[in-house]
């Protein structure tokens, strides 16, 4: 069972869906070609390889020509992985010109995700876009012009967006059953290696840019574009690298105030990872994200939902990336629209670059470095 609007959230509601986007420039196909070839450039993201296992898995959508991975070291430690075992490498020159390819999963570092997927549109492909798409607003936003001039599609991989309890959310904001909304509250965090710690800390965006970027997508679907952003940056081991490892951004609007929260130095934060929505009619609170668990507070019966606090049984998820490659493949094949337009996926990446304190916006970043005193030989029991 579906929960999500067709457009966005309340936040977008009359924004409407862009021509270009909400149907790919393709005709609605018949059955025996509904499997959409499709091939996936880079494997250095963190969802590269949950991304490759549902593309083969929903082989009734997609058919899989090959892989390109242009860093031969990467390739060697990643080309016996399950997810990867028996594909075809190729280059990227072949890749794109491979007869019949309509599709390409672009899941490459952050750096060049943008790059590379400007490519793919210049050779006429719709794509999956992994997030953030990198560091600069001007350069995403030629992405998205350039294909809606050519009416290609492009999905970004925000992963909460299909999410049974998020779908639920958005729906109960748009049908207006939370009253005014006045406050939204998100956290994701979880511990990472010191491995990990130096790959993130190339970006200056830190952790609100890694992680913090998929709530502020569900939060800009809630609630639209902020008025104002300030953010909080905090290094908690400066002495050890530059990564921005704790991290709030608070968001301003006319009639509400929200908060984002993410740290990499959280000890279970998977398990802690919410987010919430606050009306004056009633309040939805998931906890945790994944797999989801939803609570809804209502001043009166909302349809079979009773008045006061109440667990919401949620349909259960195929995968965290399922509904969405699906959705993908629906939109290409003209069966629906998009409930994404570029307007809000340009959003988004706005208030992700000024949250994690790339861009400057209303309020200068404000950043500390913060040492960690309490560490002592004889920890309480």
């Amino acid at each position: 069972m579906a929960y999500g609007p067709k457009v966005a959230g309340a936040g977008l509601i009359g924004l409407g869906t862009s021509a270009a986007f909400s149907k790919s420039n393709r005709t609605p196909v018949t059955n025996s070609d509904r499997s959409i070839k499709i091939g996936q450039i880079g494997t250095a993201h963190a969802h590269a390889r949950g991304k490759m296992e549902t593309l083969r898995k929903l082989n009734r959508e997609y058919k899989v020509v090959g892989i390109v991975e242009p860093d031969p070291e990467r390739r060697k430690t990643v080309e016996n992985h399950p997810a990867y075992k028996g594909l075809k490498w190729m280059s990227e020159e072949q890749l794109l010109n491979t007869k019949g390819l309509r599709a390409v999963a672009v899941e490459t570092a952050k750096c060049d995700l943008v790059p590379i997927a400007m490519r793919c549109i210049n050779a006429g492909m719709h794509i999956h876009l992994d997030k953030p798409p990198g560091e600069s607003l001007s350069a995403f936003k030629k992405l998205l012009d350039e294909a809606t001039s050519r009416r290609l599609i492009v999905q970004m991989g925000y992963m909460f967006r299909n999410n049974p309890a998020f779908q639920f959310c958005f729906k109960a904001v748009r049908e207006g059953w939370l009253g005014d909304i006045f406050e939204v509250h998100g956290v994701i965090g979880k511990t990472i290696s010191n491995s990990r710690r130096r790959e993130l800390a190339r970006y200056r965006g830190g952790t609100m840019f890694e992680l913090g970027c998929h709530l502020i997508d569900s939060l800009v679907s809630v609630l639209g574009k902020p008025d104002r952003i300030a953010p909080y940056v905090r290094h908690t081991r400066p002495q050890q690298d530059s990564l921005a490892d704790n991290q709030l951004a608070v968001f301003e609007y006319s009639k509400a105030v929200a908060t984002v929260r993410s740290a990499m130095i959280e000890v279970e934060g998977t398990k802690r990872r919410q987010f919430v929505v606050c009306g004056d009619r009633g309040t939805v609170e998931i906890r945790p994200l994944e797999p989801p668990s939803l609570q809804l507070a209502l001043s009166r019966p909302r349809g079979r939902h009773k008045k006061g606090y109440q667990e919401i049984n949620l349909p259960p998820m195929p995968g965290r990336y399922d509904e969405q490659l699906i959705d993908f493949a629906c939109i290409i094949r003209g069966e629906k629209e998009s409930g994404y337009p570029p307007s809000h996926d340009l959003a988004v990446h706005e208030a992700v670059l000024q949250a994690s304190g790339i861009m400057v916006g209303a309020y200068q970043p404000i950043i500390l470095p913060q040492l960690m005193h309490r560490r002592t030989q004889n920890p309480p029991s």
